[in-house]
């Protein structure tokens, strides 16, 4: 008989998720814990939602399918279609139009949140990400959008960065919409491809961007993208138009001017930042780097943004007849700790106990002693979790980087003193219990 081959999982990811290793995490800690700090600072108030929302009340990006699994994950219950968040700003505003009489405005929050894109991955752009948000709602002073590009620049200094390592670059949407005029692109469709070519031009430049304005681009992969199939005079009048310096519209102006009041200098105008998604209706934003960032095999990469924002006055009022003009920004957090890792080192407390070695079974309770003892003094400490000999134990310790070993075995048990053994000198101490917890800070 032959025997039958199981299929066993796999214990590969799909693309664009990762595992994340506890150095990673907790920086992203850190970063979370500086945001918060912010945060209070300037008065937003903290708010979570759900992780699904109804597909229709995530946005206009989605495409005009039967199953909307485009840019986002999806799927069916009840005869409605669910969807993983996209972001955190649809969501906002569905929770301003539930809540529009109960929440003063303008209503300012933030939220910290994991989001879900159904998009071709990259080097630090993947399909799971924890993004943070701070909006103002229900209000039209440009006041709001200054101060969020101010509080933005305080979170990224936070983190360890220099005013030279980084920029804000603002545009306005103004501008796209006066070009789409002058050259009278109308079509919704698109309107929406040609936002989102030009949203890639940090990433792709203007010859890959000038494709997705044509016909379309194929990339390396193989992968082709169709194009908004623009004739190449209005891709010309396109690139002529946002390579212009000189801020035009009103909205910026003004923005310059509330820049001034607030002495703050480190931005620069920048027409072709445009910002993807198509709610966004006046001033916008972006954080670049100005640092290299390198990928997994040590190349340089074009990483792009790592936050950006803009105003969005029409996108509560989806939802019914609700006054609530809006401006809000965000941070993908995951992107920012993949780049700061590369720049920066966090002095990140890990965890490394000391480990108690298991000699006898029968002497497990002098072991808990030894251990309540310890962690009494807040010191980080375990009894071997296995089972083994002390050479695998000793293995174990030193695998996770333990400062130190306690040795309890016959002789000890004797002596009535324990060994501290100093895994990084190797030097050994016999010690009393009460005299455990200096010694072991001599050593950590």
């Amino acid at each position: 008989m032959t025997k039958e081959k199981t299929n066993k999982p796999s214990k590969d990811l799909p693309l664009g998720f990762v595992d994340r290793s506890e150095k990673e995490l907790l920086v992203r800690d850190f970063i979370t814990s500086k945001i918060k700090e912010v945060m209070v600072k300037y008065g937003f108030k903290y708010l979570e939602t759900p992780s699904f929302e109804y597909t229709d009340s995530i946005g206009k990006f989605l495409p005009d399918k039967d199953r909307p699994d485009e840019g986002v994950f999806s799927f069916q219950d009840e005869n409605k279609w669910l969807s993983l968040r996209y972001d955190l700003t649809a969501p906002l505003a569905r929770y301003v139009a539930k809540n529009y009489l109960e929440i003063p405005k303008p209503f300012k929050r933030y939220q910290l949140g994991t989001v879900w894109r159904n998009e071709k991955p990259g080097p630090g752009r993947f399909r799971e990400f924890l993004q943070f948000d701070a909006d103002f709602v229900g209000t039209k002073s440009l006041q709001a959008d200054a101060e969020l590009c101010v509080m933005i620049s305080e979170i990224i200094e936070k983190c360890g960065l220099s005013k030279s390592e980084y920029i804000i670059k603002i545009s306005s949407r103004k501008i796209t919409d006066s070009i789409f005029k002058k050259i009278n692109l109308e079509n919704p469709e698109q309107k929406l491809t040609t936002l989102r070519a030009l949203d890639k031009i940090d990433r792709l430049g203007w010859d890959g961007v000038k494709q997705l304005l044509g016909e379309g681009r194929k990339d390396k992969s193989g992968d082709f993208t169709k194009g908004a199939n623009l004739s190449s005079n209005n891709i010309e009048t396109i690139e002529k138009e946002l390579k212009k310096k000189i801020p035009e519209t009103e909205d910026l102006k003004e923005i310059l001017r509330i820049f001034e009041d607030y002495n703050f200098k480190n931005f620069e105008f920048d027409p072709s930042v445009i910002r993807g998604l198509e709610y966004y209706t006046g001033p916008i934003f972006e954080v670049n780097l100005k640092f290299d960032v390198k990928n997994d095999k040590g190349q340089v990469i074009q990483f792009g943004s790592v936050g950006g924002g803009g105003r969005y006055d029409n996108l509560v009022s989806n939802f019914g007849n609700y006054d609530a003009p809006a401006t809000g920004i965000s941070i993908g957090l995951d992107r920012l700790v993949y780049a700061l890792l590369q720049k920066k080192e966090f002095k990140i407390k890990q965890a490394k106990p000391v480990v108690i070695c298991v000699f006898d079974k029968s002497l497990i309770k002098e072991y808990i002693k030894i251990q309540n003892v310890l962690r009494s003094a807040d010191l980080s400490v375990e009894i071997y979790p296995g089972d083994g000999k002390l050479k695998k134990q000793m293995e174990y310790a030193n695998k996770i980087k333990s400062p130190a070993v306690i040795l309890y075995g016959e002789d000890e048990l004797k002596s009535g003193k324990l060994t501290l053994r100093d895994l990084n000198s190797g030097n050994e101490k016999s010690i009393t219990i009460s005299d455990l917890v200096n010694e072991i800070k001599k050593i950590i």
